[in-house]
């Protein structure tokens, strides 16, 4: 069995794979203020309540855009586990070609994404992460990573509206029955959820223009994919194990 993890800003999503199959998966908070030990003992602690012996992990494989929290998660996978942990760097057997200007600038979630999209839908195709930041990249149809986009999530959105005014609350991340608001609350919901579906399909059009080619996929993972696709037709599928699956394919890619 492998176990890997994708360490994100806000939450370390984690999944506990028997070859191609997934047996388990949870996520928990970031927190660079935690011990290893106490990962560990969460660690142990899912793996016991989901009927599973931390002793039959075999490898391990993890993907961070938080580099403090690095050297506590090898410290935690070697007192734990009992073995070394590898982390996703530039570098590692992807099967693609990664056609970034400076590949070490790109994140190892989204290397990830690109190598399960390559391998599950191929390409031409677009994949979306909806995390702390909205994160886009492009797969050709040779198993070329071209590039993407960034930009902020939902969440990030509405906090830094929120502590950037004097008077405008943090508000409940739900879609508004009319764009044009009467109330404070619905005024900032139509703002950042459908000023934020509108900039999806904004960039997603550019990307098919520039990619010139008929039938591309867009395929989602995150925590708000679920919120966006039920309120535009942009997305063709959405995956919310995408960049666990890229992290055990590229395990398994550098087996040896």
């Amino acid at each position: 069995m492998v176990f890997v993890m994708d360490i994100g800003n806000t939450n370390i999503k984690a999944a506990v794979f028997e070859g191609s199959r997934l047996l388990k998966r949870w996520r928990c908070s970031t927190d660079t203020s935690m011990t290893s030990d106490q990962y560990g003992i969460i660690m142990a602690d899912l793996f016991r309540y989901h009927g599973l012996n931390m002793k039959d992990i075999e490898g391990i494989m993890f993907s961070s855009v938080v580099p403090t929290i690095n050297y506590t998660i090898e410290h935690m996978c070697r007192d734990y586990f009992g073995m070394d942990p590898r982390l996703l760097v530039p570098g590692m057997k992807t099967g693609l070609n990664i056609r970034y200007e400076n590949p070490r600038e790109l994140g190892s979630d989204r290397i990830a994404n690109a190598v399960a999209v390559s391998t599950l839908y191929g390409g031409p195709s677009i994949f979306i992460d909806f995390g702390t930041a909205t994160t886009y990249g492009v797969v050709s149809e040779k198993n070329e990573f071209l590039g993407g986009a960034i930009g902020p999530g939902l969440r990030m959105m509405n906090a830094a509206l929120a502590s950037g005014t004097a008077k405008l609350p943090s508000i409940e991340l739900v879609i508004p029955p009319r764009a044009i608001g009467r109330t404070t609350v619905s005024n900032i919901q139509s703002g950042i959820l459908y000023g934020y579906i509108g900039s999806v399909e904004k960039i997603i059009g550019r990307m098919k223009e520039e990619i010139g080619q008929p039938n591309v996929k867009v395929i989602a993972t995150g925590g708000m994919a679920h919120l966006v696709r039920n309120n535009s037709s942009v997305i063709d599928e959405i995956n919310p194990d995408l960049t666990l699956t890229g992290l055990r394919l590229i395990y398994e890619k550098n087996q040896g």
